[in-house]
């Protein structure tokens, strides 16, 4: 059996700068608008989804990585999985954003020397804040 190649070169083979390129949250319709203006105030923008996905997906961008939030009449959510956003030198700015916005931040642990946070979206999908992320280990 062939070995695979290390995972840095299959990245570097085919232009993948990160392993994890989105996370789709659900939304109902009448929580979108809140949900955008959320991920805006981390400094994500909205970019076009193909027009085969436009009619129910919003996709929002910053740095290459996206959340698509996906539209559905009846959504469910994870009371611990998350998401994470290394926000590097926008992190405090982006903490006050959010709470300037209304929204709740809860300060957490520092477990590899990163201040972090976390936030609800207004559909209740938790997102963690961090300055940067742990370090890689392979």
């Amino acid at each position: 059996m062939a070995s695979l190649p290390h995972p840095a070169a299959r990245r570097r083979r085919y232009n993948i700068t990160a392993l994890i390129q989105h996370v789709s949250f659900e939304v109902r319709p009448d929580q979108l608008g809140a949900c955008v203006e959320f991920y805006e105030l981390l400094g994500f923008r909205r970019v076009a989804a193909p027009a085969e996905l436009a009619d129910f997906v919003v996709w929002l961008e910053r740095d290459g990585d996206q959340f698509h939030l996906v539209q559905l009449p009846e959504t469910s959510h994870m009371n611990a999985g998350h998401a994470a956003v290394a926000l590097g030198d926008d992190y405090e700015a982006a903490q006050a954003r959010l709470r300037e916005g209304g929204h709740q931040v809860d300060d957490h642990e520092q477990y590899w020397g990163s201040p972090r946070s976390f936030a609800r979206d207004p559909a209740g999908n938790l997102v963690e804040l961090m300055e940067f992320a742990p370090p890689p280990q392979l």
